[in-house]
């Protein structure tokens, strides 16, 4: 491996240390309603995203809320060493994106039917440290 590979690669591996995701997949929810939650924390510090979403009244930041909360954790098994408190964690990215959608019919007057579509989501989020000890 040649020297600008190993110093890019090593420069990789030192940004992926600081970052840690969580990934919820097939949430029976309809992305638009999980977007609607994801933008309030998009960009937050870790301690008041998981107040937004503790205190807010809608039914996905109780999923969003277990999924940082799983996010904060997979940060701490990377970096036993450090403290969250030193490390200013906040909510790098997070994504919404459409999962599978699951197709109903529905009785509709006159013999007809009506098409109903029960969506699903993925969401993944990622932390990132604003504290960049580099040596």
């Amino acid at each position: 491996m040649g020297v600008r590979k190993r110093e890019m690669a090593d420069r990789i591996k030192a940004e992926k240390k600081q970052t840690a995701f969580a990934k919820l997949n097939n949430c029976p929810t309809s992305p638009r309603k999980m977007r609607l939650v994801a933008d309030l924390v998009r960009g937050e510090q870790v301690e008041k995203a998981l107040h937004i979403l503790r205190f807010s009244s809608k039914e996905a930041s109780r999923r969003l809320e277990k999924l940082l909360l799983s996010a904060i954790a997979n940060w701490q098994a990377k970096n036993e060493d450090a403290s969250i408190e030193d490390a200013e964690l906040y909510v790098k990215e997070i994504r919404v994106d459409g999962g599978s959608m699951l197709k109903r019919l529905r009785p509709a007057p006159q013999g007809r039917a009506h098409r109903i579509r029960k969506r699903s989501n993925h969401v993944t989020l990622v932390l990132g440290s604003n504290n960049n000890t580099q040596s």
